[in-house]
């Protein structure tokens, strides 16, 4: 089998590679349609496992859509992938700014940001100007930015209204812009893979998140006459009060953040990262490394987009919060990438010098 799929052509090999996640994506998704329909006789303990089930297909939700966006972007070329991302980018930037509150005097920046610096930025990845499109918008936009508002002869809240749009450029726009910069990136004897690259990326992030997520949301049941803080009995009753009791490191921002749950998501998205090693120019222990440093970015970035959150004072950015965004959501399933992506990608055009 692996001889075979050596021997395809590099369209032949992505081809086979989405494939495969499909099969798997709808075996899974299968599966937690048909445990929807499991008999409920314990009503604490079945509403418990309705909401964990809920929550875990809302996590396949979001993978369904990271594949079909990569899926779509990769069949339809690199032009149409570069489109599809700023498209993603200007729905998410708006989801940033809608939940944001503005003033008048913001409208020539916003105008500025959606229509000239969005535009410009993915103009720039599809012409491949990467020393030029890595510095466009710290630089650049950074600068024009207060001054398009200082214009606007509006000096109430100027700082905090302009960091804050500076704020949502950055990770918006900036980070996701670095995804389809992936496609474009060529080394030797790896031409028309690039492909592989971006599914690497999407691929250790997504589990980083989801095994962090789970294992944070799986509290160990005490047992009677136990305090909830006291270990289990039993010999593996220290293995899971470490597991799935931890304290979350910092509550106000994230109930399901901790150490325990984090330092899980980055060793299987590490291992995770060395299987794959096959599909990239790297070697395991490249590929390994790699990972880590796209997870380690993709969900301390995670992190601070619910400090974020929090201090608007909202749980999520779509519209099961306050307010219509008009795109449901789709910060929550990009947040992480948006981090992890110019990390990712500089450290590979780093390694390779390419």
């Amino acid at each position: 089998m692996n001889e075979f799929l050596r021997n395809l052509s590099a369209t032949h090999q992505v081809a086979a590679l989405f494939l495969i996640v499909f099969g798997l994506l709808v075996i899974v998704s299968t599966v937690a349609f048909l445990l929807t329909f499991r008999e409920r006789r314990n009503p604490v303990h079945d509403e418990i496992w309705q909401r964990e089930l809920k929550h875990f297909r809302g996590l396949l939700g979001t993978t369904w859509f990271m594949v079909v966006v990569f899926w779509i972007s990769w069949a339809l070329g690199e032009t149409v992938a570069t489109l599809l991302f700023a498209l993603i980018s200007f729905f998410a930037l708006r989801e940033f700014i809608t939940l944001s509150p503005t003033r008048r005097g913001d409208h020539r920046s916003l105008i500025l940001a959606f229509f000239v610096v969005l535009p410009i930025q993915f103009w720039l990845v599809e012409a491949a100007h990467f020393n030029l499109f890595t510095v466009f918008i710290p630089v650049y936009v950074f600068l024009a930015i207060p001054v398009v508002s200082a214009l606007a002869d509006d000096p109430s809240h100027f700082l905090e209204r302009t960091a804050k749009l500076q704020w949502g450029i950055m990770v918006c726009v900036y980070g996701m812009s670095h995804v389809p910069a992936l496609l474009l990136l060529t080394f030797p004897g790896y031409e028309g893979k690039s492909a592989f690259l971006v599914f690497f990326l999407v691929a250790v992030v997504q589990t980083c998140m989801l095994v962090q997520h789970l294992v944070s949301r799986r509290k160990a049941m005490p047992v009677e006459g136990e305090a909830p803080s006291v270990p289990p009995s039993g010999w593996l009753g220290p293995v899971r009060y470490w597991l799935f009791m931890q304290e979350p490191f910092a509550p106000h921002v994230s109930r399901s953040f901790n150490w325990t749950s984090w330092a899980l998501g980055m060793a299987i998205a590490g291992v995770v990262g060395g299987l794959l090693s096959f599909i990239t120019p790297f070697r395991f222990w490249q590929a390994f490394l790699m990972a880590l440093i796209a997870c380690v970015s993709g969900s301390m970035g995670h992190l601070v987009m619910k400090a974020l959150k929090r201090d608007r004072g909202i749980p999520n950015w779509g519209r099961r919060s306050v307010g219509v965004t008009g795109a449901n959501g789709l910060l929550d399933r990009v947040d992480a990438l948006c981090f992890a992506a110019p990390v990712f990608f500089h450290a590979v055009r780093w390694y390779f010098d390419v």
